[in-house]
């Protein structure tokens, strides 16, 4: 079970929608925590979990929620209209909690996100400050139901272009022109667990309600969200190793500050240093640099060698690629899974 966790995928590659508005975001600690303060949220970050171990949820307490990523199943669906495989539908918890359906794809990252986020504004438990926009955007949308909540997530300019900024480029990807008899790729899919007044929720906007999972308070939220993950996963085929979690908690800076840890203050730094970096990078195309690079090579290969030079290289190449197949085969790597 660990072993299968900590292979962990870090993309969502849901189908993009032609029309939707809304591209693909990776499952990242520091693009969740960058898309989060960008919509106005205070002292929130989140944490890559690397095992399904309710201690190092602990060690993040207070823990507002969790977002886990996995393949959507399409064979064997996780709920049907008489309940989901584990937990109960709770229809009544739609109207007092933020819950919405889904209506579009490729905002299954960013609505689990808010799902969470948007249910810590209450009296029970630990207070987020979530921002203005967003209290405006909740308090106009509660009196709603979750259908009609979903559409105004999809039609927040804020949200919507918060969300895009993060989205990873994919130039070479033109949905017009697919092709209809191309195997289709595996859809993964976003979903949220949090504690909300005594009881852990799923919230899934695919699903037609909120889905209960038993009393759980916020101190027994680490142990009790683990063994609901651990039965998700479990009902999968031991070779599907495609998970991703993500922990909302506080900004560890603050607790750094508090406890006067200059230690972890400055660990934290430079990880939010680091993730700057990346989210510059993720917003950068680097296609047409990749190309000039090439073109560089293949010119100093010309130049060195003529059209027979270049030849050779490519033949090379061809063949060094062909020995490193066949010794992946021999390790029996046609069962391995491609991470990103």
């Amino acid at each position: 079970m660990e072993y299968k966790f900590v292979q962990a995928l870090v993309l969502c590659t849901i189908t993009q929608s032609a029309n939707c508005g809304h591209l693909k975001v990776e499952s990242d600690a520091g693009v969740f925590t960058s898309l989060i303060e960008n919509l106005g949220v205070k002292d929130i970050q989140f944490e890559e979990l690397l095992t399904l171990d309710p201690s190092d949820l602990l060690a993040l307490q207070p823990v507002h929620g969790v977002i886990f990523l996995f393949k959507y199943p399409t064979d064997k669906p996780y709920a049907t209209p008489d309940g989901p495989l584990d937990g109960k539908f709770d229809q009544a918890a739609s109207e007092k909690l933020f819950f919405a359906a889904q209506t579009i794809q490729n905002a299954c990252a960013t609505q689990a996100l808010l799902s969470v986020l948007l249910n810590q504004t209450g009296d029970a438990g630990p207070k987020v400050d979530i921002g203005e926009k967003l209290r405006d955007f909740r308090e106009f949308t509660m009196v709603l139901p979750p259908e009609f909540r979903g559409e105004a997530l999809s039609n927040s300019d804020l949200i919507r272009e918060v969300h895009n900024s993060f989205a990873r480029s994919n130039p070479f990807v033109d949905e017009t022109q697919r092709d209809p008899n191309a195997e289709s790729e595996d859809a993964f899919h976003f979903v949220a667990y949090t504690p909300i007044d005594g009881t852990l929720y799923e919230l899934d906007g695919l699903q037609p309600a909120p889905i209960a999972h038993g009393a759980c308070t916020q101190d027994e939220f680490p142990t009790k969200v683990v063994d609901v993950l651990q039965r998700r996963i479990a009902r999968y085929e031991a070779t599907e190793i495609r998970f991703n979690l993500l922990a909302m908690c506080r900004d560890l800076r603050v607790r750094a500050r508090e406890f006067g840890d200059d230690e972890l203050l400055a660990r934290e730094e430079r990880k939010r240093k680091e993730w700057r970096f990346e989210n510059a990078l993720r917003r950068h195309n680097f296609v047409g640099f990749a190309g000039e690079v090439l073109k560089g090579v293949a010119g100093d290969r010309l130049r060195a060698g003529g059209d027979d030079g270049v030849k050779t290289w490519v033949d090379e190449s061809l063949e060094r690629r062909k020995t490193a197949e066949k010794a992946h085969r021999g390790r029996g790597g046609d069962g391995d899974v491609e991470m990103s």
